[in-house]
């Protein structure tokens, strides 16, 4: 059962809103001992790939690193293969690239209910001194795994898309009470410069 909307209703006012965010993301994994020769590509493309448990945001790129040696790579949305394209032929011998723009849904919160509506169904502790802004992490909330970044504007949750029905559904019964707006025209390139590469 979906939460009342709380923009139908004179007065109220949404402690949080979600909006989807429409992204191709590709997971580039470095080779073993090879992690130096893709730190070096990221950075003559401009993005200075972030240590494990952070996220940058650069231009119309966010960069989350959320296990060793791994980054998820998210852009605007492009022809399908194009995204793919752009990392497969340089990572030739320093990583592998895999489109995985299907199979991840991501959302972007924003409101000053979200961290107390996701502590509900986090052990994470999310207060801004534990869980400051560019922190990353994968957890489990709603029995579905969540990757949380912390942004300045926000908050992202990528979950699989296999699950993400119910993991909607569990966020519209957990913020019916603080008020939940949904909003349109969140893109990669509304959290450039939230952090600086």
């Amino acid at each position: 059962m979906s939460a009342p909307d709380p923009s139908a209703v004179p007065g109220a006012t949404a402690g949080l809103t979600c909006a989807s965010l429409h992204a191709d993301i590709i997971e580039l994994a470095a080779l073993r001992n090879r992690s130096h020769v893709l730190r070096a590509l990221g950075a003559r493309r401009g993005l200075n790939l972030p240590e494990l448990g952070h996220i940058i945001t650069v231009r119309e790129t966010a960069v989350l690193c959320t296990r060793p040696e791994r980054w998820l790579v998210l852009t605007a949305p492009a022809p399908p293969g194009a995204a793919l394209a752009l990392w497969w032929e340089a990572c030739a011998g320093c990583a592998a690239a895999v489109e995985l723009s299907s199979a991840i849904t991501v959302l972007h919160l924003a409101g000053p209910a979200v961290r107390e509506v996701l502590a509900r169904g986090c052990r994470l502790d999310l207060h801004d001194d534990a869980f400051a802004s560019g922190s990353v992490a994968s957890i489990h909330m709603a029995q579905v795994p969540v990757t949380l970044a912390a942004l300045p504007a926000g908050w992202l949750l990528l979950t699989p898309s296999t699950t993400a029905r119910h993991f909607r559904d569990w966020l519209s019964a957990t913020a019916g009470p603080f008020g939940l707006a949904p909003r349109t025209g969140a893109t990669v390139a509304t959290l450039s410069g939230d952090m600086p590469a």
